[in-house]
């Protein structure tokens, strides 16, 4: 799943990135794109908040692609 926040500045990136997680199934991968660079700083303190993990983040003509994991469903 893409979430598009290019052209806004944070939170926004992180708040759209966050509704996302919530509204997706555990273990989903989800990829954001965003131009604002605070989102590179501003994502990966959001994963530790709330769980999951960052699998890769980079950079292309101005444009950040960062792949995110939402957290697994507990094993209780």
């Amino acid at each position: 799943m893409i979430v598009d926040a290019r052209g806004h500045r944070c939170p926004t990136p992180s708040l759209k990135l966050q509704k996302a997680m919530r509204d997706a199934a555990p273990g989903t991968r989800l990829t954001l794109l965003a131009t604002d660079p605070m989102a590179r700083i501003d994502v990966p303190h959001l994963l530790a908040e709330t769980g999951g993990r960052v699998v890769a983040i980079g950079e292309a003509d101005g444009v950040l692609t960062i792949e995110v994991e939402t957290p697994a469903a507990p094993t209780d």
